[in-house]
């Protein structure tokens, strides 16, 4: 499995951006997730969805926020970022697990990453 994100850019706090991970293999049976690092800060999860899109879970900082969906036909899998804050700035990369969890070792198959970056 192949995954690469993108959609990312340079935004102003409030603003919104939708973010891609297209893939390449198999991953229809698999939970698919974004996670973020910011400079000098380790990776932190951010939301998954299972591979029917029935379960999605969400950081608290996000939630309410950002929704995950994917569309298997198009191998593809997205993050719609609303109400975006400089908090929310960072590298977002977009992986995949065979379990329903938020640890980044956990999750195999990273794709290099896109660059959000929100000024306030």
């Amino acid at each position: 499995v192949q995954l690469q994100a993108s959609g990312g850019g340079l935004v102003q706090a409030g603003d919104s951006l939708r973010l891609s991970c297209a893939a390449s293999g198999h991953t229809f049976s698999s939970y698919l997730g974004w996670f973020r690092q910011a400079p000098g800060k380790e990776r932190e999860f951010v939301a998954f969805v299972s591979w029917n899109g029935a379960i999605k879970n969400y950081a608290d900082s996000v939630r309410g926020r950002f929704t995950i969906s994917r569309d298997n036909a198009k191998n593809t899998m997205y993050l719609q970022m609303n109400s975006l804050k400089p908090g929310d700035t960072g590298v977002y990369s977009c992986a995949a697990a065979w379990v329903p969890t938020t640890t980044p070792r956990a999750y195999a198959s990273w794709g290099q990453g896109t660059q959000v970056t929100v000024s306030s």
